[in-house]
C-alpha cells in the first residue's frame, strides 16, 4: 500500500464520486486528500481561559462577562465594540453589522459563553460577530467537540458531500494508511526546531485534541512545506551554478572604460556600483548568471545594463534587451542610442511593426556579428531572429512574460546566454525568497542625486477645480501634465466613455489654441499612438490623457504632474508604477489621486499608503498582505507557490527558517547523499517528480 494509490482505495469512496473530488478539489491520490486541510475547526471541547489562547485562527469558547460596551467611529460608520472579561484577562468583542439591536440585548456583568473565530492583530485579541449565550441558557444543551471544517465547492455540497462525510473519509484514510505515513525531515531538523513527528501533525491537523496540538501540527507542516520549496529552488541553483557553463567575459576594456570615463552622463550612485561589481562577478566565474536586478522606476537600471552589455561587447559578444511592449523597447533603444551615439556600437529595434526591408537588414547585421545591441519586443523570440554570438540577455519587467517565452531566449546560442532580468515593481523580500529563489538578487535602492521626492495627495472629486487651478499654475511655468484614466479589463466601451468625458471635461476648461492636449488609449493604432505620444514628448501638447498604457516606460523629464482619476480602481503596484512617470526632471513634481467618496477599506489603505510613502520596497509589503502572492505575482510566477498550508506573507518567520536550514543542508550535502538526509531525499525525490515547480521557474 502506498499514498499514491487513488483515492477509491479508501473506504466509501466510489469512482463517481472519486472523479467528483477530483474535478472540484484537484483530489485524485491519498496523497491529496491527506494534504487537504481543514480551513478552520469548530471547537467546543474546552473553555479557554483569555491568557491562554493562541494566535492562529482558530474557533474558540470563552466565559466570561461584558463590562462595558462602546460604539467606534471609522472612516466609514462605525463599528461597536464590547469588552470581554474572565479572571484571568480581557479581550474584545467587535460587530460592524446589526449594532443598535445587539447593544439593546447585550447584559452588562452577566455571565456568557462566547464562541467565534479569533482574530490577533498587535498583540491583542478580539472576536468579531461571535456566538453569545447566557451561561443559564447554555447548561441546558448537550456539547459536541472540536471538529474540522474543509473548504467545499457547492456541486459537492448538492451532490451529498457534506463537511460530516469528508471527515469519515479523512478518518478511514487515516486509519487504513497511518503506517505507511513516513518522515519526510532528518532527525537533527526535528530535534532542532522542536518539531512533531510527520504522522503526528498529519493526524493533529485533521482531527487536533487541542489547540496547543493544532499550532504544533501546523507549524510542522508550514516549517516542511516551505523547506522543500526552498530546496528544490536552491539546488537548481547550485545546478546553475556547478552545472551550466556560462561565456567568461574576462577583459573589461576599452568600450565600458571609454563609456565610463567620457560618456556617463552622472556619476553612479553607491547603489549601482555595488550591482556592477556583482554582475561583473558573476560573467567572469565561467558559471551562468542569472540574476534579478530590481529597482524602484528612475532609480538608474538602464544604465546599469548599458554597461553590463559593454561588458559583453568588450568580449566579442553580442548583447538584447527584450522589453514588454513597443513603446518600452522604443524608449529603451532611444535612450540607449543616445548615449552611445559617439561610440563606435551598433544598436537596432526589432518590434511587431518593423518593415520586412529593415528586419532583412536587422537579421543580417545580426548574423554577420555588425550589430552589437538588440532592442526589441517578443519579436526577439522568433525562430528567424538568430545572433552570431549572443552573450547576454536582459528582460525588462519580467513578471509580463512567460517562462517559456524566457526559456527561448536561452536556445540564441550554443551556451545559454547570461540572463539579467529586470523589474522597477519592488519584490518584498519573503516573496524574493519564494519566487526568485534560484536567482541571485542585485537591489539598486538609491535615487540618484538631485532627483526630489513627488509629493502625493489624495483629493475627491468635488476638488476638482481646484485640481484644475493647480493644473494651470504648473503649465503657466512650463511643465507638462498626464491625465490617467483606469483601464477595466471587462468593459472597453465604459473605459472608453470614461476617457471621452474626461478629454471633454478638460478639453472645455483648458481650450485651444492657448493649450494643446494629446489622448492616447488602446483603441488606437499603434502609428497614431506613437504620434501623440510623440508629440508629448517633444512639448508640443501640455496635456497627456491617456489609459494606463502610460504606466510602463514615457520618459518626459519635463511633465511634473500626473493626477490619477478613479485612483480607488487601480492596484497599489499601478499607482506606484504610474506615479514613477513624473519627478524625471530637477523639477518639484506633483501626484494627485482623485477619488469618489465611495471608498472600501482597502482602497483607503491603498491611497493613504501612496501619500504616506514613495519606498517600493513598503509598498510592495502593504501590496503582498493585501492581495496576497498569488496576485502580486501574476499568474506566470504564482504557480510556484500553490502552498497547501503555508502562507508567505503570515509565515515569513517559517520561510526564513526553512530557508536558512535548506541553505546548510545543501553546503554540508549537496546531493543529499548521507545517511543522516535519508528521509530528505526520498521526499524530494518524490516531490521532484510530481512538482510543477521545475517547469514554472526558468
Amino acid at each position: 500500500m502506498n499514498l499514491n494509490y487513488p483515492i477509491t482505495y479508501i473506504k466509501g469512496i466510489s469512482v463517481q464520486r472519486a472523479s467528483l473530488m477530483y474535478t472540484e478539489l484537484g483530489i485524485k491520490t491519498c496523497n491529496d486528500l491527506l494534504n487537504f486541510f481543514p480551513n478552520r475547526y469548530i471547537d467546543k471541547t474546552t473553555f479557554y481561559a483569555i491568557k491562554d489562547l493562541q494566535p492562529n485562527s482558530s474557533e474558540v469558547q470563552i466565559v466570561g462577562k461584558i463590562t462595558r460596551v462602546k460604539s467606534v467611529a471609522q472612516k466609514r460608520g462605525s463599528r461597536l465594540v464590547a469588552t470581554f472579561q474572565d479572571a484571568t484577562g480581557s479581550m474584545e468583542l467587535v460587530w460592524f453589522k446589526g449594532q443598535k439591536w445587539i447593544k439593546d440585548a447585550l447584559k452588562i456583568n452577566e455571565p456568557y459563553v462566547v464562541y467565534g473565530k479569533l482574530n490577533h492583530y498587535n498583540g491583542n485579541f478580539s472576536i468579531p460577530h461571535p456566538e453569545l449565550e447566557l451561561v443559564v441558557e447554555y447548561k441546558k444543551k448537550l456539547q459536541t467537540k472540536m471538529q474540522p471544517v474543509y473548504p467545499s465547492t457547492e456541486r459537492l455540497v448538492n451532490s451529498g458531500v457534506s463537511n460530516k462525510l469528508m471527515r469519515t473519509y479523512v478518518q478511514h484514510l487515516l486509519q487504513q494508511f497511518f503506517e505507511v505515513i513516513t518522515e519526510t525531515l532528518s532527525q537533527e531538523i526535528i530535534d532542532n526546531f522542536k518539531l512533531m513527528s510527520k504522522r503526528d501533525a498529519l493526524l493533529n491537523a485533521h482531527f487536533p485534541k487541542s489547540q496547543e496540538n493544532l499550532a504544533k501540527a501546523q507549524n510542522r507542516l508550514k516549517f516542511e512545506e516551505l523547506f522543500f520549496i526552498q530546496l528544490q529552488l536552491l539546488r537548481k541553483k547550485l545546478i546553475n551554478k556547478t552545472k551550466i557553463k556560462g561565456f567568461v567575459f574576462e577583459n573589461v576594456s576599452d568600450y565600458f572604460n571609454t563609456f565610463y570615463k567620457d560618456h556617463l552622463p552622472f556619476n553612479l550612485t553607491n547603489a549601482q556600483k555595488r550591482v556592477l561589481k556583482e554582475i561583473r562577478k558573476d560573467v567572469a566565474s565561467g558559471a551562468h548568471m542569472n540574476r534579478l536586478l530590481q529597482g524602484d522606476v528612475g532609480s538608474g537600471k538602464t544604465i546599469a545594463a548599458l554597461l553590463t552589455m559593454l561588458m559583453a561587447i568588450d568580449n566579442g559578444y553580442q548583447a538584447t534587451i527584450m522589453a514588454p511592449t513597443e513603446i518600452l523597447a522604443t524608449q529603451h533603444y532611444h535612450a540607449i542610442s543616445e548615449m552611445l551615439k559617439d561610440m563606435d556600437i551598433n544598436v537596432d529595434l526589432l518590434t511587431g511593426s518593423v518593415r520586412v526591408k529593415k528586419r532583412r537588414e536587422i537579421h543580417a547585421n545580426l548574423e554577420d556579428g555588425t550589430l552589437h545591441i538588440l532592442i526589441g519586443t517578443h519579436a526577439l523570440l522568433e525562430d528567424k531572429v538568430k545572433f552570431k554570438n549572443l552573450g547576454i540577455a536582459i528582460i525588462d519587467e519580467q513578471h509580463r512574460f512567460g517562462v517559456a517565452q524566457r526559456a527561448k531566449l536561452w536556445t540564441k546560442n550554443i551556451l545559454p546566454p547570461h540572463i539579467l532580468v529586470m523589474t522597477a515593481t519592488p519584490i518584498p523580500r519573503t516573496l524574493a525568497m519564494s519566487v526568485y529563489g534560484d536567482l541571485d538578487i542585485s537591489v539598486i535602492d538609491e535615487l540618484p542625486p538631485g532627483r526630489k521626492e513627488v509629493k502625493t495627495v489624495h483629493r475627491y472629486d468635488s476638488n476638482r477645480l481646484s485640481v484644475f487651478k493647480f493644473m494651470r499654475d504648473e503649465i503657466e511655468k512650463g511643465r507638462q501634465v498626464y491625465v490617467v484614466y483606469p483601464l477595466i479589463q471587462e468593459s472597453e466601451a465604459m473605459d472608453y466613455k470614461d476617457l471621452m468625458d474626461g478629454y471633454e471635461s478638460i478639453s472645455r476648461d483648458f481650450p485651444t489654441p492657448k493649450y494643446q492636449i494629446s489622448i492616447v488609449h488602446g483603441k488606437m493604432k499603434p502609428a497614431d499612438k506613437e504620434h501623440e505620444m510623440q508629440r508629448f514628448v517633444k512639448g508640443e501638447t501640455q496635456i497627456m490623457v491617456a489609459t494606463t498604457v502610460i504606466e510602463v516606460g514615457v520618459n518626459v523629464p519635463n511633465a511634473s504632474v500626473m493626477i490619477i482619476e478613479s485612483s480607488e480602481r487601480f492596484g497599489l503596484s499601478q499607482l506606484h508604477q504610474l506615479r514613477g512617470r513624473v519627478g524625471r526632471g530637477g523639477d518639484q513634481s506633483y501626484c494627485i489621486l482623485l477619488s469618489s467618496y465611495k471608498l472600501s477599506e482597502e482602497g483607503k489603505t491603498r491611497l493613504k499608503t501612496m501619500v504616506d510613502t514613495t519606498d517600493g520596497f513598503k509598498i510592495a509589503e502593504v501590496d503582498l498582505k493585501l492581495r496576497g502572492p498569488g496576485n502580486l505575482m501574476g499568474t506566470q510566477q504564482s504557480g510556484v507557490l500553490n502552498l497547501k498550508i503555508a502562507d508567505v506573507v503570515k509565515d515569513s518567520k517559517i520561510l526564513v527558517a526553512a530557508r536558512n536550514t535548506a541553505i546548510s543542508v545543501l553546503q554540508e550535502d549537496s546531493n543529499l547523499s548521507q545517511p543522516a538526509n535519508i528521509n530528505i531525499k526520498k521526499a524530494y525525490v518524490e516531490l521532484s517528480k510530481n512538482s510543477k515547480i521545475w517547469s514554472e521557474i526558468s
